[in-house]
């Protein structure tokens, strides 16, 4: 995985996007935005930023029901922003990417912190 220095470095090295890549980059990025609307949503993936836990684990951090979790974390995984492997009958999240760990660090640091 790239570090966010080497992302800034390349980025800057670049040349400025067209307005159609700009438009693209602005969707990706209102989606993006989208994903963290929900407070629940947004707490589990502040959790997740820590490490991998399973929908129990995050129930008991959330203090909701199952079913309000899962709905939660099916839009995530929906959204491309979580991953989910199967351990037994426990089912493990995860973050999909350096990125959206990168972002979520920075918005806990600045607004939960």
């Amino acid at each position: 995985m790239e570090d966010v220095q080497a992302v800034i470095d390349r980025t800057n090295d670049a040349s400025p996007p067209n307005s159609s890549e700009m438009l693209a980059n602005a969707q990706r990025t209102t989606d993006f935005l989208k994903s963290l609307s929900h407070p629940a949503r947004l707490v589990i993936l502040c959790r997740l930023a820590e490490g991998r836990a399973s929908v129990g684990e995050l129930e008991d951090f959330l203090q909701l029901p199952q079913s309000a979790v899962s709905k939660q974390l099916a839009r995530l995984r929906e959204d491309g922003m979580v991953d989910c492997t199967r351990d037994g009958r426990t089912v493990i999240y995860s973050l999909r990417d350096e990125r959206t760990r990168v972002i979520i660090e920075t918005l806990y640091q600045e607004f939960c912190a």
